[in-house]
C-alpha cells in the first residue's frame, strides 16, 4: 500500500499492473493437441444456451497468437498477466497423466512472459471442468475435489520453477451457483442442493489443491484464491431488508470466506438453508482442510447488490447474473433484488467504485496479514472502431480511473493492496453472452483476429508505466 512518502495519486514501487483473461474465453484451438471438451464446450454447443449460438471454438485464437499477444502486453507496460490453464488441455479426462503438448503451450507462454519482464499469475481453474468429470457428477460429487488436487500437482510440477503466483480457483461462487443453481453457466443444472454441495466441494478442492501445490512448489511460491465477493446493501434500513442483506451476504460471501478464512461455515447460512439440506455432505475435518494458509486473496469486483424482503411472490430477479426461471440463491426465495440508480455498463451493472473500496477494507480486516490483489475489475461498453480505425472508449477510462482511485483510498486506510488486474486484456467470449459484450482494453475483430488497443489501453499503459493516477482527459 502507499507509504506515507508516496505522493497523492501515486502507487508504490512493486505494485503489480496487470490484465486478466481465462482459457476458454481466449484460447480457441478447442480440439487441438489432445484437448477434449470441457463443460463450456458442451454448454456453448447446446442450442439456446449462449447468445447467437456463439462458442469458444476459436475465440481470440490466443493458442496460435500467443507470442504476439505477449508482445502487446509488453507494449502496454503490463508488469503481470493473469491467465488460466485449461484443465482439459492438460489432463483431458480429468484423470491420469498429463498431455505434454498441452503443458508445452503454458510452458511457452510463461517463458514468453518472463522474457518480457512480465510476472505470470496462474489460475488453475476458471470454470472449465473436463466434461468427463461432469459426467461423473461434477462439483456436487466429492471425488471431483480429489481430481482437482491431482491436476494442481501436475501443473505445479511442470511450471513451479518459473511461476510464483498461483491461484486455485476463480470465482467459485459462479461455478457453484450459476452452474448448478440458476443454470445460466455450464453445466446448466438447476438443482439448489447440488449448488450447495458444489460450493462445499470447491472449498474442499481449494484446500486439497493448496496442499498439493505447497508440496510441489518452491518455498518462494505464493498461493491464493480469487473470490467475487458481493457488496450487499439493504434497500431500506428496515429489519426485514437488513435481514435480506444478511441472507444474501451468507450465500454470496461467507459460504466461502467462512471455511477459507475462519475454518467453518457460518451458523446462519446453515439455518437459512436447513429446509433444503442438513449439510451432511460436509465430512469431519473438511472445514479445517479448506482453511489453508493464504499468501494472498484475490478480489473480483464489478457492481454492488441492493436487496429487500420480497413483498411479491415471483418478482423479477434483477441480480445481474443472467435471466433464468431458477434462482442462484438457494433458501433465499423471500429476497428481492433491485437495480441501483445511476450510470450502468453494457451489462446493465451499475457503476459504483465505492463497492470496491468497501470490499478491500472488509477483507483487509477479515484476513489480516494476507496480501490483497484486485484480480478482476472492468466494464463492458459498446465499443466500435471509428472511421480511422481507432477505438475510443472514454467511459471505460472513467470507470478505471474511479476504481483505481478506490484502490488507493482503501490502501490509505490500511488495506494491503499489492496489485490490480484489469478485466480484460482482450475482447473475448463472454460466457453466455457470447461475443456481444466487450470488456477488453484491446478491441478484437473476431473475423480477422486483428487486435486494436482502445484509448483505455493506452491510458492504462501510461498509469502502469508511471505508477501515477492522472486526472481524467478533458
Amino acid at each position: 500500500m502507499p507509504s506515507a512518502s508516496s505522493p497523492l495519486g501515486s502507487f508504490p514501487p512493486g505494485f503489480l499492473w496487470g490484465a486478466a483473461t481465462a482459457a476458454y474465453q481466449i484460447e480457441g484451438a478447442a480440439a487441438e493437441d489432445g484437448r477434449t471438451p470441457s463443460i463450456w464446450d458442451t454448454f456453448s454447443h447446446t442450442p439456446g444456451r449462449v447468445e447467437n449460438g456463439d462458442t469458444g471454438d476459436v475465440a481470440c485464437d490466443h493458442y496460435h497468437r500467443r507470442a504476439d499477444d505477449v508482445r502487446l502486453m509488453a507494449e502496454l507496460n503490463l508488469s503481470a498477466y493473469r491467465f488460466s490453464v485449461s484443465w482439459s488441455r492438460v489432463q483431458p479426462t480429468g484423470r491420469g497423466p498429463a498431455v505434454q503438448r498441452g503443458l508445452d503451450f503454458y510452458r511457452g507462454l510463461v517463458d514468453d512472459l518472463l522474457a518480457k519482464g512480465i510476472t505470470p499469475s496462474l489460475t488453475l481453474y476458471h470454470w472449465d471442468l473436463p466434461q468427463e468429470l461432469e459426467d461423473a457428477g461434477g462439483w456436487p460429487a466429492r471425488d471431483t475435489a480429489y481430481r482437482f488436487a491431482e491436476y494442481a500437482g501436475i501443473v505445479a510440477e511442470a511450471l513451479g520453477d518459473r511461476v510464483e503466483m498461483w491461484t486455485t480457483f476463480n470465482e467459485p461462487w459462479c461455478s457453484a451457483f450459476l452452474g448448478y443453481g440458476s443454470g445460466v453457466h455450464a453445466p446448466g443444472r438447476t438443482e439448489p442442493v447440488a449448488a450447495l454441495r458444489a460450493a462445499h466441494h470447491l472449498n474442499l478442492a481449494h484446500g486439497l489443491g493448496a496442499q498439493a501445490l505447497r508440496s510441489a512448489l518452491p518455498a518462494r511460491a505464493r498461493i491464493g484464491i480469487s473470490l467475487n465477493p458481493s457488496v450487499v446493501r439493504p434497500l431500506t434500513p428496515s429489519a426485514e431488508d437488513v435481514d435480506a442483506a444478511r441472507r444474501i451476504d451468507a450465500l454470496a460471501n461467507r459460504v466461502f470466506s467462512g471455511p477459507l478464512l475462519k475454518g467453518g461455515y457460518p451458523a446462519d447460512l446453515l439455518a437459512d438453508t436447513a429446509s433444503l439440506t442438513d449439510w451432511s455432505f460436509v465430512e469431519s475435518g473438511d472445514e479445517a482442510l479448506a482453511h489453508q494458509r493464504l499468501d494472498f486473496l484475490g478480489i473480483n469486483y464489478y457492481t454492488p447488490a441492493v436487496v429487500s424482503h420480497a413483498t411479491e411472490p415471483d418478482a423479477p430477479r434483477t441480480d445481474g447474473h443472467g435471466a433464468s426461471a431458477h434462482s442462484p440463491w438457494p433458501g433465499a426465495d423471500a429476497v428481492a433484488f433491485h437495480q441501483p440508480p445511476g450510470e450502468r455498463t453494457e451489462m446493465g451493472w451499475s457503476v459504483d467504485p465505492s463497492g470496491l473500496y468497501e470490499l478491500l477494507v472488509r477483507y483487509g480486516q477479515e484476513a489480516p496479514g494476507v496480501a490483497l490483489y484486485v484480480t478482476e475489475n472492468g466494464a463492458a461498453y459498446d465499443d466500435k472502431p471509428g472511421a480511422d480505425g481507432t477505438v475510443h472508449d472514454p467511459e471505460r477510462i472513467a470507470y478505471l480511473h474511479a476504481h483505481l482511485d478506490a484502490v488507493q483510498r482503501a490502501a490509505q486506510v490500511g488495506a494491503d493492496v499489492r496489485g490490480y488486474f484489469l478485466w480484460s486484456l482482450l475482447d473475448n467470449f463472454e460466457w453466455a453472452y457470447g461475443y456481444g459484450k466487450r470488456f477488453g482494453a484491446v478491441y478484437v475483430d473476431f473475423e480477422t483476429q486483428t487486435r486494436t488497443p482502445k484509448s483505455s489501453a493506452r491510458w492504462y499503459a501510461e498509469v502502469a508505466g508511471t505508477g501515477v493516477l492522472p486526472g481524467l482527459p478533458a
